[in-house]
């Protein structure tokens, strides 16, 4: 098979148009998504409410890679690749837990929580443990949230979250919980369910369900009435309503934008009442929903009374699996404060939408005769997506 020529792709990509088909069908495309462009990316692994205690871990798996966030003996959290120095083997093979120590499955290798290597038997006087400890990988926390990236030189990060800390801080999004996890299967290549996340063209007549409460799936439909409505619960709330959205010189993304929903719902359920109690600092319902997005591969949706984080995780050319994880305050007592299957039947509905309207599309790029068509109005955060992807200066910020 011929070897896809990036370059040739790159040239002969048209603004304003959806990708060439070969950017899903490659398996070179592939490969390079996997490490010129995953790799190089800030990518949300977890919360730190899953480690809460010293020697506890859980695997963030994604592509080809597998990586390990640890809490070590003396508190501190750090994340490593989950190969081992000696043979490559994978260190770790259970999903998460509690350990003293990491010991190789192979050979027996171990490690401290802290990556650094304790015992390898019988390697000779000169070889030197220090210099063959697991291989770190950057790692930030912001608001709980755990963010890692394998790249050596990672985009900056850090500015962006300094200009969403004072816009998150009412949520208190380190004091939550997960209540619950979900992973939807879809035999379609990672970008298209990324492009469909990060459009809401397709919501009026995919997502019925969700086009009851949510404003965003018509332009006209998030009226001036109904956004000074909010901003004047927003802010007896305690919450801002200011957007935000910057892109910092080497491409990092970062996106804060409230918006309302329809009369009647004071968060994303089916009855409109609310599900859980309200997060962080707030002190009542402003019947808005929060899209926070920090990097374009972490997206989050911030209600008063509960967190919704979504990831779209390649597993193969044409095998992706969405991620849903539900959150609420961590003191929060299931079946007393919130009930599990209320909490989660919007955002699990949708997703089965997701999952059959990706997987279509999938099957219609697959054709020879795909021709891209022109992107709607609607779809300037897919603009935002390919400028990222394609490595060029974004201007697709929705008008912000």
């Amino acid at each position: 098979m011929a070897q896809t020529n990036w370059d040739h792709l790159l040239e002969s990509y048209r603004d304003g148009y959806a990708l060439d088909r070969a950017y899903y069908t490659s398996p070179d495309i592939y490969e390079r998504d996997l490490q010129q462009y995953w790799g190089q990316q800030w990518l949300w692994a977890g919360h730190v409410c899953e480690i809460p205690n010293n020697g506890d871990f859980f695997l963030f798996d994604y592509g080809r890679e597998s990586i390990i966030i640890a809490r070590d003996k003396d508190g501190v959290v750090a994340a490593f690749l989950n190969v081992c120095r000696h043979r490559g083997s994978r260190v770790c093979v259970e999903k998460s837990g509690n350990r003293r120590v990491f010991s190789c499955p192979y050979h027996a290798w171990t490690y401290e929580m802290n990556g650094t290597l304790r015992r390898a038997r019988e390697m000779g006087e000169e070889f030197d443990p220090a210099a063959h400890g697991l291989l770190p990988v950057h790692l930030r926390i912001f608001e709980g949230l755990i963010f890692v990236s394998t790249a050596d030189d990672p985009p900056d990060i850090d500015r962006g979250l300094r200009a969403l800390e004072p816009l998150a801080k009412p949520y208190g999004l380190a004091g939550m919980k997960v209540a619950k996890k979900a992973s939807y299967p879809v035999p379609a290549n990672w970008k298209l369910a990324i492009e469909n996340y990060m459009e809401c063209y397709h919501c009026g007549p995919a997502h019925l369900e969700y086009s009851r409460s949510h404003s965003l799936k018509d332009p006209d439909a998030a009226t001036a009435e109904l956004k000074e409505k909010m901003h004047g619960r927003a802010a007896d709330a305690g919450l801002t309503t200011e957007d935000m959205s910057l892109n910092t010189d080497d491409g990092m993304g970062f996106y804060y934008r409230r918006y309302p929903l329809f009369d009647g719902y004071k968060t994303g359920s089916k009855s409109g009442e609310p599900l859980a109690p309200l997060l962080g600092d707030l002190k009542s319902f402003d019947g808005g929903a929060t899209d926070l997005q920090i990097g374009i591969l972490n997206n989050f949706l911030l209600y008063s009374d509960h967190v919704i984080a979504y990831r779209f995780l390649p597993a193969g050319l044409q095998d992706t699996h969405i991620e849903v994880i539900w959150f609420v305050r961590d003191d929060a007592v299931e079946g007393a404060d919130y009930d599990l299957a209320e909490l989660s039947w919007l955002w699990h509905v949708t997703s089965l939408d997701d999952e059959r309207i990706i997987r279509v599309n999938q099957e219609g790029v697959n054709s020879y005769h795909f021709v891209p068509g022109p992107l709607s109005e609607m779809e300037w955060g897919i603009r935002a997506f390919y400028d990222s992807y394609l490595g060029r200066p974004s201007e697709a910020n929705g008008g912000f």
